[in-house]
């Protein structure tokens, strides 16, 4: 009589089956894992980069406030820049106006220092040049025009050479006589000023023409005139 033990039969079927069920597990529960473990990762990935994006959306405010800033700053120094310079160009002119008023009245003061007695100005006026100044009168005697010619080039404030325009005798007063009508053209400069030295600066600019003399003739000679 033949005898068949299926029991170990059944035994090795249901150890494969629970050895495949256990396989399926760890597999299911592996991808599971690593579907997690993904998505944690990327949730993170997300949450960083909106973390950034909100502090570059910062960054970019704070820069936007700071450029209106240092616009408005800029504007200021430009505007600043402009009124420094136009207060610096008034500063030079006012500077430049008070050099050129002392020529005409070291020119006028040397004038009525260089008159000899008996001469007297009836009128000057500016020549050619900025400096030039052609200056009229009259005089008694010819040596009191010399006179008047070697004072003016002799105070420094004239440059030699000083030029008779015109002279001529007039009748005068009988109290007076003759008179000498003059004009003379004479050439204005500071003293200590050389000629290169008055070709790059400015000459002073004598005063508009003048009728009154600087010092008084004769009664008679002035209703001659």
């Amino acid at each position: 009589m033949i005898k068949i033990n299926l029991l170990t039969v059944e035994r090795k079927s249901a150890k494969k089956k629970v050895v495949a069920f256990q396989s399926a597990q760890k597999l299911t529960l592996g991808c599971t894992l690593i579907l997690l473990v993904a998505g944690l990762g990327i949730a993170w990935r997300y949450w960083s980069l909106q973390r950034q994006s909100a502090q570059i959306d910062l960054d970019i405010s704070a820069a936007q406030q700071e450029t209106t800033r240092l616009h408005s700053v800029i504007t200021q120094v430009q505007q600043f820049e402009q009124r420094k310079a136009q207060l610096q160009q008034r500063v030079a002119l006012i500077e430049q106006l008070r050099r050129d008023q002392t020529g005409p009245v070291h020119m006028l003061d040397q004038v009525s220092r260089s008159l000899p007695p008996m001469l007297w100005l009836i009128g000057m006026k500016q020549g050619a040049s900025p400096a030039e100044v052609i200056v009229d009168g009259r005089c008694t005697t010819m040596t009191g025009l010399s006179d008047f010619v070697a004072n003016l080039e002799g105070s420094g404030f004239f440059k030699r050479g000083i030029e008779i325009i015109q002279s001529q005798t007039e009748t005068g007063p009988a109290t007076v006589g003759e008179l000498i009508r003059f004009s003379i053209k004479a050439t204005f400069q500071l003293p200590g000023v050389d000629a290169k030295g008055a070709a790059g600066a400015k000459p002073a600019v004598p005063p508009p023409p003048v009728t009154a003399p600087p010092n008084t003739p004769p009664p008679a000679a002035a209703k001659a005139g």
